[in-house]
């Protein structure tokens, strides 16, 4: 399948308006086709049924390329899966690649649910993420926070989970300073997301750094610490 061909399937599904409310809402200065979420989904796991992993990274990078809003995200969709056979690093490399072009948090958040997959199946890519957390480029930076979500997840994590959580919490450490709204947004949702499986690890890490977080955001790190 050509890019153009999948585009052309998107399309089909564009409802009317639905364009410029995106385009609105999203502020990115890209085109929208006004295609919902849920439609996206439905063509995107039509299309990684049908092609193997060779024509899905080809489409993905096409469609990527087009700078559709629907585009990428569909692009992102045919990557987010938790195997990918064989995971030689092509897929990994593909989405890496596109994280110095994210510029908005629609987007990057798909983008990076795909990576966090390719992360969780070889945690040795993190050494490639810790670089992205001291870029000038606020996605970049962002997504470093927003790919290793998977750990904050377990419940008993192994040995190498803890490390790799006590890894990724040491980049928060040293983004508690940054006064970027999305920036500050990220160690909370990291944070929030880890208190529902280890609430005294979060305790421990605002009794350290929390003063120096926004107060927003350190709000929302403890929302399920209660009292």
């Amino acid at each position: 399948m050509t890019p153009e061909a999948a585009i052309g399937e998107l399309t089909a599904h564009a409802r009317p308006g639905k364009a410029a409310e995106m385009a609105a809402y999203h502020k990115a200065d890209r085109p929208y086709l006004g295609v919902a979420n849920p439609d996206i989904d439905t063509c995107a796991k039509a299309w990684r049924a049908a092609l193997n992993l060779d024509q899905r990274l080809a489409l993905a990078a096409g469609l990527w390329d087009s700078n559709i809003h629907e585009a990428r995200v569909a692009a992102a969709k045919l990557l987010a899966q938790a195997r990918i056979r064989p995971d030689d690093g092509a897929a990994w490399a593909l989405i890496a690649c596109w994280v110095p072009q994210f510029d908005g948090w629609a987007i990057a958040d798909h983008a990076s649910g795909a990576g966090a997959k390719r992360l969780v199946w070889e945690p040795t890519r993190l050494d490639q993420v810790e670089d992205w957390t001291t870029s000038d480029h606020l996605w970049t930076k962002r997504a470093a926070l927003v790919m290793t979500l998977p750990w904050t997840k377990q419940n008993h994590p192994k040995p190498n989970e803890v490390a790799a959580r006590e890894r990724v919490l040491g980049w928060a450490a040293d983004y508690v300073t940054d006064p970027e709204w999305f920036i500050q947004k990220a160690i909370a949702w990291w944070l929030r997301e880890l208190s529902k499986h280890d609430a005294d690890r979060v305790r421990r890490f605002l009794g350290t750094y929390g003063e120096a977080m926004k107060p927003f955001a350190r709000r929302e790190a403890g929302k399920y610490l209660g009292g």
